[in-house]
């Protein structure tokens, strides 16, 4: 049986603790994991997250930036982030030397649903960076790979050059999870599959769907076709999970900024069931 997380240590959410960049790693162009260690060692071994979680990265004089945890929840003292440059405090936290010091509060918000797995078939899909909030979930269930029965990872990207984490594929793989890596537009060195990640799924053998989960976090529009291709392939759709993205800037419902339709992704989400938010997904502008 997956052993059950353990309860999350009360917090002040407003209480930023000092880490420093220890490593840097290019992943793509434009994006880079950051390894952020705790300068308090209590605060180190205390910190816990939960597959799905982000955290709020504070870099004074520029503002405050919400990040997806993308590291294993099992490791102490170190948390890695990975990160696209898209807005002023990404953009400046690139090019901060090694060893700097920003702030850092969290864990914050909803998290995959990886203890209800046990027995189940799990299919997870990723576009892009969207890889980087189900590498936690990816690692968690690697370890407790002997309690699923089907594990599948289907990643993909606009070109090869854009894959998140290529070098961990080949051990996911000899750790017993079927990965399926597609590009929409190939190189000459390109030998894999070429399509959108829906048409992998479509096209995926299911032992039994009504016994599987499928989580999946990407572009919005990839995330809603997926869902319904899981849908259409017989997955009940209370078994599909997705990560929403917004602009969150307090992390705890307070400022709105992430609010969609009822909810406030900093707090109900980022992780949804899709029953919970279907009827919005195709608001526009919402």
């Amino acid at each position: 049986m997956i052993t059950p997380f353990p309860s999350s240590h009360p917090h002040n959410p407003w209480l930023a603790h000092s880490v420093r960049i220890q490593r840097v790693i290019q992943e793509t162009p434009g994006v880079a994991t950051y390894d952020m260690a705790f300068d308090d060692a209590r605060v180190a071994e205390s910190f816990q997250f939960l597959p799905g979680q982000f955290n709020m990265i504070y870099l004074p004089g520029v503002g405050e930036v919400a990040i997806s945890i993308s590291g294993d929840p099992g490791q102490c003292g170190v948390v890695p982030h990975t990160i696209r440059e898209a807005g002023n405090v990404t953009k400046t936290l690139a090019r901060l030397p090694l060893h700097s010091s920003v702030a850092l509060r969290g864990p914050f918000g909803s998290s995959w649903p990886v203890e209800s797995c046990v027995g189940k078939d799990v299919v997870i899909v990723a576009g892009g960076i969207g890889l980087a909030p189900l590498r936690p979930a990816i690692l968690y269930l690697l370890k407790h790979r002997s309690e699923l029965d089907e594990l599948t990872l289907i990643v993909g990207a606009r070109d090869p050059s854009l894959l998140l984490y290529p070098e961990q594929y080949d051990d996911w793989r000899a750790k017993g999870m079927n990965v399926v890596v597609t590009v929409d537009r190939a190189d000459e060195s390109w030998h894999g599959c070429i399509g959108m990640v829906t048409a992998v799924l479509d096209r995926l053998w299911l032992r039994d769907a009504s016994k599987t989960v499928v989580m999946t976090c990407g572009p919005e529009v990839m995330m809603w076709y997926t869902v319904q291709t899981a849908i259409r392939r017989g997955i009940p759709s209370a078994q599909c999970f997705l990560s929403l993205e917004r602009n969150m800037n307090c992390a705890i419902g307070l400022c709105g900024h992430c609010q969609f339709g009822p909810e406030f992704l900093c707090k109900d989400g980022p992780v949804f069931c899709f029953d919970r938010v279907a009827s919005r997904m195709k608001v526009e502008d919402l």
